[in-house]
């Protein structure tokens, strides 16, 4: 058990690395200079000098990478110097001094994500925070909806095999995997936020937290995340509702399953104590794998819910070219993405035995 999880500890740095350098590479070469898109049109050339400097913009390309992968990681080096740019003056991040030889200091720190292109002096750590647990709460909802319905239906589906019900429910999956996102929240949104507004009490568009009509309180609004979670966990519904038909016919075919019919059980015991668990394995592939990917998949959405999300401060930064907000969202929802995959691997084995982490 320490063996595999030392492995996989160590393939997900490896991947985290590759994901870095890639987003590095991606947005750090762009055509285009970070420090006019900080300072937008009242730039002077003393000021951009200064701008530069201070982000180490006017260094090289090799330079600039080891400054980012400085600020990123847990365990830094900086001089010592007031005048280099990897002086620690204690305002960008707090850190704990380890061990200093010559002009270089090791400190221990929180990874840091710089500071916003577009919001002069807010660490893109804090736009973060402000942001990502909404899109998890977002999240969590909708996969709690694909689940619960998808599970269901796929139970359904397989007990009726090529009856009407199990037809019509394949055919409303194959729609359901076939219509995007974006398209399915404009519908929703017309739908159940407008025409039916007075039966639903739904809005086209909200966040979670809202300010109320005298602009004194922020305060928290529930029904804002019907729509959003239901159309955010279509897809998903469809693709759990399929995987769980197919792999609950497979595992009701296998030999210990007519041993169970021969002790007298009926099919509902059959399903609840044998088939159902061993049913599981493909969907917690699969809800694992759209767990992580609403983390980037929930922009559309959120921006046309106008749900205050990490996906909507993403569009928002595409739209300003704010990079530093644009490379900590990938790199966030890229170590959630390896978390729980690593997760999911030790739900494996608690879900078939046979299954072995080595």
């Amino acid at each position: 058990m320490i063996s595999y999880a030392l492995r996989k500890i160590g393939y997900a740095l490896l991947t985290l690395y590759g994901v870095v350098t890639v987003v590095f590479l991606l947005f750090y070469l762009l055509p285009g200079d970070p420090a006019q898109m900080m300072m937008g049109q009242n730039e002077s050339a003393d000021q951009l000098a200064i701008v530069k400097h201070k982000y180490g913009f006017d260094q090289s390309i090799g330079t600039q990478y080891l400054y980012f992968l400085n600020d990123l990681s847990p365990l830094s080096f900086h001089s010592t110097k007031t005048s280099d740019f990897t002086y620690d003056d204690g305002l960008k991040y707090t850190s704990v001094a380890l061990l200093t030889i010559g002009n270089i200091r090791t400190v221990l720190k929180f990874p840091y994500l710089r500071q916003s292109f577009q919001k002069t002096g807010k660490n893109v750590s804090t736009v973060i925070g402000e942001t990502l647990p909404n899109t998890m709460i977002l999240a969590v909802a909708a996969i709690s909806v694909a689940l619960v319905l998808g599970l269901f239906l796929g139970v359904i589906s397989a007990l009726y095999r090529d009856g009407w019900l199990d037809k019509f429910i394949q055919v409303v999956s194959t729609m359901g995997m076939s219509v995007p996102s974006f398209f399915s929240a404009i519908l929703f949104a017309f739908l159940f936020g407008y025409v039916l507004h007075e039966f639903t009490g739904l809005k086209m568009s909200g966040s979670l937290y809202e300010m109320d009509d005298y602009g004194e309180a922020m305060h928290l609004q529930w029904r804002n995340l019907i729509l959003p979670a239901i159309v955010l966990g279509i897809r998903p519904l469809a693709v759990i509702a399929q995987l769980m038909r197919n792999s609950l016919l497979e595992v009701m075919s296998q030999e210990y399953i007519t041993t169970a019919y021969a002790k007298g059980l009926t099919t509902l015991q059959v399903i609840k104590r044998h088939a159902f668990k061993n049913a599981l394995n493909p969907v917690v592939t699969a809800v694992s794998g759209w767990f992580a990917s609403m983390l980037a998949g929930a922009v559309f959405v959120e921006y046309i819910f106008n749900w205050n999300g990490l996906g909507k401060e993403i569009v928002e930064a595409l739209n300003t070219l704010d990079l530093p907000i644009i490379t900590g969202a990938v790199l966030v929802i890229a170590t959630l993405f390896i978390i729980i995959n690593i997760f999911v691997d030790v739900i494996y084995v608690w879900l078939d035995p046979r299954v072995k982490l080595d």
